[in-house]
This record gives C-alpha cells, structure tokens and sequence, in this order.
C-alpha cells in the first residue's frame, strides 16, 4: 500500500529475479517520479510540519485525505489507533526519501504481472498516478475500485481482497 508500493518498485530494481509477481495498492514511483516538483515539495514541507504535531494532530489532518466520508467509523477509528504509534523521526526519514524517489525508470523494465489497485476517489494517489504506471508497465492489470479512497484495502476488503486472491491464483508459477 502507498509507501510500501515504492519499497517493492525499489525491489524489483535492485532484485528482480526475486518478485513472480507485483501488487502495488495506491502506489507511486515515488513522489518525485509521480508528482510534479511543486506538489512533492508541498506534500514534503507539510507532512515535516506535521511531523512535529502531537500524534493526534497528525491522525486528524491524515484521515480525511486516506478515506471517503462513507468510511465506518470503526474502520477510521481502528486506523486512527495505528497511525497516533507513528514515531516523528520515522515519519521524517519516510517522507525524505518518498520525496526523492524516483523509480520511473523501473517501471518499463517490469516483466512480471503486476495488479495495480487504486480507489476511484483517492486523494493521495489520484488515477492519473494509477493509469500513468499502468501504461508504462507492461504486464500490469489496473483495477478502481469504486467509491473509495487512498485505503482502498480497509474501505473495501471484500473487493481488494478478492482481486488480490483472483491475481494470486492467476499466477502461481
């Protein structure tokens, strides 16, 4: 999911005799190979700022931009648990190197299948990021999700889940 997409296109770079397969969920190239250079410092410079907020601060401005007004309140409320154990210098070094990365230049050389799933009403990793990384990658299969945002996989289980277990069983060499 988001982040992690960016650790498993810098896998397949480094290592890509290892992955049969790739899921990247509301993912990007990095933000330097998604987002222009206005937007990556913006998104950069804030998430610092919030960096230095009390935990429950930094949950409060995160949560609208990860999920749709229709979200459970139990979903939100689960999520909003595990994000306040967020340690500011983590957050720092995460938001540092997303900010650098740049794995544009991977995407092409992708020979495995790959599952792209995105919500259609993502805030963080708009469809544009989607379908750019669904041309650019040859074997990948884009799915939108309806009606969901950034956590596609919380806000809809059953949907990301059953795409993810179709995907897997399709390719099991």
């Amino acid at each position: 999911m988001s982040f992690g997409g960016g650790l498993a296109l810098e896998l397949y770079r480094r290592y890509p005799a290892i992955p049969r397969s790739l899921i990247l969920a509301s993912a990007y190239a990095g933000w330097a190979g998604s987002l222009p250079p206005e937007v990556v410092e913006e998104r950069l410079q804030q998430g610092l700022r919030q960096s230095k907020l009390p935990p429950e601060q930094v949950v409060e401005a995160w949560i609208p931009t990860l999920f749709t007004k229709s979200t459970s309140t139990d979903v939100i409320e689960e999520t909003a648990a595990i994000m306040s154990e967020f340690h500011p210098v983590g957050m720092r070094v995460m938001l540092l190197a997303f900010a650098e990365a740049d794995l544009r230049d991977v995407l092409p050389t992708i020979e495995v299948p790959t599952l792209l799933l995105y919500g259609e009403a993502d805030q963080r990793s708009p469809l544009n990021i989607a379908e750019n990384l669904h041309a650019k990658i040859p074997a990948s299969r884009l799915v939108i999700i309806p009606g969901v945002g950034h956590a596609s996989n919380l806000e809809a289980p059953e949907i990301f889940n059953a795409e993810v277990r179709s995907f897997l069983r399709a390719n099991q060499n």
